[in-house]
């Protein structure tokens, strides 16, 4: 019940596609900044010197499922990426351990780190640090024991850490603070599952919650926010796995599920403001995966993986919108693996004007990508040293801002302009500009803005093409 399309590849049957669209030519992307050394237009600061389709289309997650509140998840609503992977820092610089996450709007940040040792004997600790000030700085909250490699933190908007620890077969659920040099704990309770997985900060900046995947079904717990310590929220049949926010509220989560029986992936709306009501979200072919990766609230821009096209391809689709979700080729590396981690906020009702915010993997390491829908082009630029891949978060000043942390600098953020895309000419439809090389995968056309719907009022039809 919701929409899908496929741009730049074709994907099996019949197809529903916007009949003014032009095709998308494959995209020249621009060169590699690692190989040709090109500058990557990072400014920094720290605390140390140094379009074809088929399918429906996508729906929004409940009939009648909450708009974008009117309050902002922090003052200048910047909207952060969830959590990072592993660290791939350049050789001969050290790299930041553990991953890094942030709250939703990109106050603060957290990470499981530890001081340089031997591998096997190095004392883990968590550290908090806060971004939102004139100059970053970190917090070290480390207890009387060190902490396991496979803990998990996730920083709240007063401050606070939520650190999950596994002992034995139960996960163990605590905030931790700075009380002047010493660090404070409150505990919260334990859930007694061999695995848990902490979901990205509710964007109310007090919640947070995790997953538990059993045999049939999958259990939704509030770890951190309740009245009474962890407590089970809602179960959803199937495995579920993924999550992103669908509203500013912290009351619309999308899940990637597989059903109990089996068979593919979809994603799928959970409504916690009716008992973890779920509705369909994602269906773009009977047999594809379909998985949400991002989502951006103010705009109802959704990121998408599929493999509808016959391959897994990044996608983006509009919540509640008549338009299928488009594949465009430009985000498609032949060498390199592209995830995205940061949507431009405050684009009301214009989710083509949406920068978003890429982590590029390829064989030498991980770079940055930039790049809207509007403009079908991707920018690449040579992340700072030190960057956790996958961390960053947009404000609506249009800047982008990378956590990153080196031998010259323990605490620094690097702020990048979003680049602007070239404009078509009125005459001939083409790029003004192509000094670069580098031109858009398909000629840009006005875009088109739908009212988001309610699922239950979007089409769930689409007359099929016989080509």
């Amino acid at each position: 019940m919701t929409a899908c399309a496929i741009e730049g590849g074709s994907a099996g049957a019949a197809a529903t596609a916007d009949p003014g669209a032009e095709p998308e030519a494959e995209s020249r992307t621009e060169p590699d900044p690692r190989a040709s050394g090109a500058e990557s237009g990072l400014k920094k600061y720290g605390a140390e010197p140094e379009a074809e389709g088929f399918g429906d289309p996508v729906g929004s997650a409940g009939a009648d499922a909450p708009g974008p509140p009117g309050s902002a998840a922090g003052q200048d609503g910047s909207q952060a990426s969830s959590a990072a992977g592993g660290p791939a820092a350049p050789a001969g610089d050290a790299p930041l351990p553990g991953g890094f996450t942030l709250t939703a709007d990109g106050a603060y940040a957290a990470r499981l780190t530890a001081a340089p040792g031997p591998p096997g004997v190095r004392a883990w600790y968590p550290e908090r640090w806060t971004l939102d000030g004139p100059e970053p700085y970190a917090v070290p909250l480390p207890l009387d024991q060190p902490e396991e490699p496979d803990a998990e933190v996730v920083p709240l908007a007063d401050g606070r850490v939520l650190i999950r620890r596994r002992v034995a077969e139960r996960q163990m659920f605590s905030l931790l603070y700075p009380t002047g040099p010493a660090t404070g704990e409150l505990l919260l309770g334990a859930v007694e599952s061999a695995e848990m997985t902490l979901l990205p900060p509710s964007p109310d900046g007090r919640c947070v919650y995790a997953l538990s995947a059993g045999e049939h079904h999958t259990s939704l717990w509030l770890v951190a926010g309740g009245a009474f310590g962890p407590e089970e929220v809602a179960r959803i049949p199937g495995r579920c796995s993924g999550g992103a926010w669908l509203d500013r509220a912290g009351r619309i989560l999308a899940l990637d599920r597989r059903a109990p029986e089996g068979g593919p992936v979809k994603a799928v709306a959970v409504d916690l403001g009716r008992g973890g009501e779920v509705t369909p979200l994602l269906q773009i072919a009977p047999g594809s995966d379909d998985r949400l990766l991002l989502a951006d609230a103010d705009s109802g821009l959704l990121l998408i993986r599929s493999d509808a096209p016959g391959q897994d391809r990044l996608g983006w689709g509009v919540l509640g919108s008549c338009l299928p979700v488009r594949f465009p080729e430009c985000l498609r590396l032949a060498d390199a693996a592209v995830t995205p981690f940061a949507v431009q906020p405050g684009q009301m009702l214009m989710p083509e004007s949406c920068a978003v915010a890429l982590r590029i993997d390829g064989a030498a390491g991980s770079w940055l990508g930039v790049w809207r829908p509007a403009g079908r082009r991707l920018h690449q630029f040579a992340a700072p040293l030190g960057w956790a891949p996958g961390a960053g978060y947009w404000g609506r000043d249009g800047v982008l801002r990378l956590p990153y942390t080196n031998r010259a600098t323990s605490c620094g953020v690097a702020m990048l302009d979003a680049p602007q895309d070239v404009e078509p000419s009125s005459e001939t439809g083409r790029p003004g500009d192509t000094e670069g090389g580098t031109q858009p995968s398909a000629a840009v056309s006005a875009p088109a803005v739908c009212k988001p719907v309610p699922l239950g009022q979007a089409p769930l039809h689409r007359v099929a093409r016989s080509d």
